[in-house]
């Protein structure tokens, strides 16, 4: 039996209801790139969390273990599995799955076991492939990256999927689910239907910005993606970055989704261009949602928004 005691459980037992209210509060960014060594949050009965850059899932049954993220390079990557496999008390099997390509995401895979299965979906693997080591290069140009992403590479998946995923881990079920682009244009949520929670990756966050990164994605289809989304109602959502919070956090995002794009779309018919837009709304939305984080990303959603109603 593999020993657990090293393993500080910060919350304890929480019921999901207990914690949605908790958790309820938007918090800062973690930006620190290491994930805390011994420090796991069980924050539902089947679901953990390592809350870092970024919050990284884990979901214990009686079979299986899925690890949602892998945190960015490969030593982080080492520090997630093993947290997993220090829950996994029945050795049980170990999964791994990611919820976009960004580095902090994705770029720890060969830290975990070569006998962990990793599933992603199709559209999120190409992306990765084609794009991956653009980002890293990006990522590795910012000095608090560059250690930990020396010889991280771009990862291959051993289950991949068109839509959508069920993993049976005993006990307890991942749905993985890919709804369209959002963030990018792979975003994948899981959701853990017993439990109630959701892991939604960038899709879904407390208070921060939607950034829109891929050149095809946009605030529309974002929209799009949440309206699939919000049927799960989820009792506890876990964002990639910042608080966690509950269902409301999907209205939230939406409707600050609705309003940009309204935004820019009544300035596009009155003639102003996607710049002199982006500067406008950026600047209203400062005052509209003062207390948001990362309202820079704003005159590139904006932007986003024009080139998406240009048609092809």
């Amino acid at each position: 039996m593999r020993r657990t005691a090293e393993l500080t459980v910060l919350a304890g037992v929480l019921t999901v209801g207990m914690a949605s209210t908790l958790y309820a509060q938007p918090q800062q960014i973690i930006t620190d790139p290491l994930l805390p060594e011994h420090a796991v949050e069980h924050v539902s009965t089947h679901v953990y969390v390592i809350r870092g850059f970024p919050n990284v899932g884990i979901i214990v049954g009686d079979k299986g273990t899925l690890v949602v993220d892998t945190g960015l390079g490969t030593r982080n990557g080492t520090r997630v599995a093993q947290v997993a496999r220090g829950l996994s008390t029945n050795g049980q099997r170990l999964y791994l799955t990611t919820t976009h390509f960004h580095p902090e995401h994705a770029s720890g895979q060969a830290g975990f076991p070569a006998d962990t299965l990793v599933i992603r979906n199709h559209v999120q693997q190409d992306e990765l492939e084609s794009d991956g080591e653009r980002m890293l290069t990006l990522f590795r140009s910012r000095p608090q990256f560059r250690e930990l992403l020396q010889g991280a590479g771009i990862g291959r998946a051993d289950i991949l999927f068109d839509r959508e995923l069920d993993l049976d881990l005993g006990g307890v079920h991942a749905q993985l689910r890919y709804f369209g682009a959002a963030h990018t244009r792979g975003d994948e949520i899981t959701f853990v239907p017993e439990d109630g929670v959701l892991l939604p990756g960038d899709v879904v966050q407390n208070q921060i910005s939607p950034n829109i990164i891929c050149g095809s994605c946009s605030p529309r289809q974002w929209i799009a993606v949440l309206d699939r989304v919000a049927p799960l109602r989820p009792k506890l959502i876990i964002p990639d970055h910042g608080g966690f919070g509950g269902v409301e956090l999907i209205a939230q995002e939406r409707a600050f989704l609705v309003d940009l794009q309204n935004r820019a779309m009544t300035l596009k018919s009155q003639g102003r261009s996607a710049v002199d837009a982006g500067r406008l709304i950026g600047e209203e939305f400062a005052h509209r949602y003062a207390g948001w984080q990362s309202l820079n990303n704003v005159p590139q959603s904006v932007e986003r928004a024009y080139q998406d109603s240009s048609g092809p």
